[in-house]
């Protein structure tokens, strides 16, 4: 309906001179309305003052806003009744539930975002994500290489290359790859009271060496001879063949030795090969201390026993060997990964020929 032009306390002073005797017809020639209207507002008004109706409409202004009110509430009753029991924790669900109210209620963006507890600008904004092609192909690039790196030692790996993107969004890329390693849950052991393992202050302080073993395709044993420097967890040498006595062990050393220099002592277990006396012999001629661990005490030989599980878990238990050769030239390109390119923690994440360089 058209709003009139007429206020009310216009409207009552027209009643008013119609009661005070002046004819319907001529009062509304004179103020330009029908007769109807007059009459209509005769029965809505008569009666009353003017501050009455302004009264009246104050109270019908204040009745339709406790209308809508009431309208507002039971809507977003009836809203919230859809999503009741349902958690929101990402702001992509708390959208879509914006986009559903749109489209059951009709509802404006507004009212849909208050009930969803969704800020409007944060429903209105849209992603300006670079494409990830290019992490992608790096990233795949690396696992394919070295397919038990997990995320901190590939991220370093990307930072020695030079690429400058965000840890956050590596992590992203990395897990939408589905490139997790599952994780191995740690066992239950003992407390106990190792000996400190010092760190040497120099290479050619103190190197370790000790045995692992494993199998061809067909069943044949192998064994491998792992020999590292303690200082900057170079890996010195590994030996592969099928039988590794003291004399092998001795003619190992002395090839290292010629081209690397002498080490002041050798971090050994209690295995035959090492404690012979041949061994002892030529560990006195050179003067080099032999350091014995305990019995039973592995920790104490701790940094080749860590070197060993990463030769464990790249290649001896990745790959199938069919020949000694196979292990051979399998292991040398790990070895020269593994002092030239793969990231060491305890190296403030440097490789080992890097912290020696830096040194």
């Amino acid at each position: 309906m058209r709003k009139s032009k007429f206020t009310e306390s216009q409207i009552v002073a027209m009643i008013k001179e119609a009661e005070s005797g002046v004819s319907v017809p001529d009062l509304c020639r004179k103020h330009g309305i029908g007769q109807s209207t007059f009459y209509k507002w005769r029965s809505k008004y008569g009666g009353m003052e003017a501050s009455d109706v302004k009264r009246l409409k104050e109270l019908e202004e204040e009745n339709r806003k406790l209308k809508d009110m009431f309208a507002t509430l039971s809507l977003k009753h009836t809203m919230l009744e859809e999503i009741v029991g349902k958690k929101a924790v990402s702001t992509s669900r708390r959208r879509a539930w914006v986009e559903h109210f749109l489209k059951q209620f009709g509802v404006s963006v507004a009212l849909a975002c208050e009930v969803a507890g969704l800020n409007r600008s944060v429903y209105y904004y849209t992603h300006k994500r670079p494409p990830d092609d290019e992490v992608i192909d790096a990233l795949l690039l690396l696992v394919e290489r070295h397919p038990r790196w997990g995320l901190p030692k590939l991220f370093k790996r990307l930072r020695h290359q030079g690429k400058t993107w965000n840890k956050k969004r590596v992590e992203r890329v990395y897990n939408m790859l589905k490139l997790n390693l599952r994780r191995k849950g740690k066992r239950r052991v003992p407390t106990r009271s190792p000996e400190p393992l010092s760190t040497p202050e120099k290479h050619n302080d103190s190197w370790s060496m000790d045995f692992m073993s494993d199998a061809l395709s067909f069943g044949h044993r192998f064994r491998t001879l792992n020999i590292i420097d303690d200082y900057n967890r170079q890996a010195l040498a590994i030996e592969v063949d099928t039988s590794l006595t003291t004399e092998r062990v001795i003619r190992t050393l002395e090839r290292v030795i010629a081209w690397r220099g002498k080490p002041s002592q050798i971090r050994v277990d209690n295995g035959p090969e090492f404690t012979s006396s041949l061994l002892e012999s030529w560990a006195q001629n050179k003067n080099i201390k032999l350091e014995f661990n305990q019995p039973g005490s592995p920790y104490q030989n701790g940094f080749v026993e860590r070197f060993n599980r990463s030769y464990r878990e790249e290649v001896l238990d990745l790959y199938l060997f069919d020949s000694l050769q196979q292990v051979r030239e399998i292991t040398d390109e790990w070895l020269e990964i593994y002092n030239y390119e793969r990231p060491h923690d305890a190296l403030e994440d440097m490789t080992p020929v890097g912290y020696l360089e830096a040194a």
